[in-house]
């Protein structure tokens, strides 16, 4: 009877441990890595560059190229997106018009 006592105390350490090991912690993904340089093309008329930026797939992190933004009416200048950590996690914050 010690025996099978003895078999269940080990069986329930090891649940236990195996629930301890796959709980998620921290980010759910690494940090983006630095930026790429990339040649800036001369500037359309109205129109504001947004430089290129790391995207996450859900599996790694893809480069999407610099385009130039259509500058809307009444905004005067463009704020970059950006890679933010927040509350220990990485946030794409988008770019925008200000």
């Amino acid at each position: 009877m010690s025996r099978l006592v003895s078999a269940a105390a080990a069986l329930a350490m090891a649940i236990s441990v195996t629930a301890c090991v796959v709980a998620p912690v921290g980010n759910p993904y690494p940090p983006p890595p630095p930026l790429q340089s990339e040649a800036v093309p001369p500037p359309p008329v109205g129109q504001a560059w947004e430089p290129g930026h790391w995207q996450w797939n859900g599996g790694a992190y893809v480069w999407v190229p610099g385009h130039y933004i259509v500058r809307q009416a009444g905004w005067s200048h463009w704020v970059h997106g950006h890679w933010e950590a927040r509350g220990g996690a990485w946030v794409w914050v988008p770019g925008h018009w200000a």
